[in-house]
């Protein structure tokens, strides 16, 4: 079960010995404290990797002629790592994987063949794509767009969303409202609401409570390892050791 904003800043306004409150807009306090809750939320997923936040997902079509290879990632995108592109038919679907290119490696591999042009960057820089076949690799100039190799000019006029298929990683939206449920399973609901009442008591407190620094510190360490309800292998750096 899912835990929601007021339930969470009840609980610091409790720990706080603060007023109660029915709702986060009954009292300034605990506008504040929702204010603190979604920052360290943020400031939790951003670092690391949330596995409920991967999904499938497909990317937005730039549906424009002269660009016909060009998409942009969805909104609230945080990486994509998998790309495919169906370069079958709706009836036959043969998915194949669209590799990530570096832009140098793009550029490179674009000199070696004439195509269509899609594109002109600044200072002149052109960018082309073929138009005898399918995809095959891809890469971004400006992390918003990316833009394919190319496309079969035959069978279709653009490289299409519904063809699509991609796996990645996104944002969640947060609401500062009542009945928000926060976007955490329970292994790291405990360490936000930790995190998020070491700051409270530092911003409207005057310090730090030592009992919720211990919780906080001892939660981040638990939950590196055991974010996924399917068990998985420790990944160890090497450091170049063999």
């Amino acid at each position: 079960m899912k835990t929601t904003l007021l339930q969470v800043v009840q609980s610091i306004l409790s720990d706080m010995d603060s007023e109660d409150i029915n709702s986060i807009s009954d009292s300034i306090e605990a506008q504040q404290i929702a204010s603190v809750v979604e920052d360290t939320y943020y400031n939790i997923i951003a670092a690391r990797e949330i596995p409920e936040h991967n999904k499938l997902m497909s990317l937005v079509a730039a549906a424009d002629a002269t660009k016909p290879t060009h998409f942009k990632y969805p909104s609230n995108t945080k990486h994509i790592e998998r790309i495919e592109y169906n370069i079958g038919t709706a009836a036959d679907k043969d998915f194949r994987v669209i590799e990530f290119v570096d832009p140098v490696a793009f550029l490179d591999r674009m000199d070696e063949e004439e195509g269509l042009l899609v594109e002109t960057y600044s200072d002149s820089i052109d960018i082309f794509v073929s138009t005898n076949e399918g995809p095959s690799y891809y890469t971004s100039f400006d992390d918003e767009y990316l833009i394919m190799n190319s496309y079969d000019a035959s069978l279709e006029n653009t490289l299409q969303n519904s063809k699509v298929r991609a796996f990645g990683s996104t944002y969640p939206t947060f609401s500062q409202t009542d009945a928000h449920t926060i976007d955490l399973d329970n292994t790291m609901m405990p360490y936000l609401l930790a995190e998020a009442k070491s700051a409270c008591f530092s911003l409207f407190k005057g310090g730090s409570d030592p009992k919720v620094e211990q919780a906080a510190r001892r939660l981040k360490s638990y939950i590196q390892n055991d974010m996924y309800k399917t068990k998985r292998n420790n990944t160890r750096v090497s450091y170049g050791r063999k």
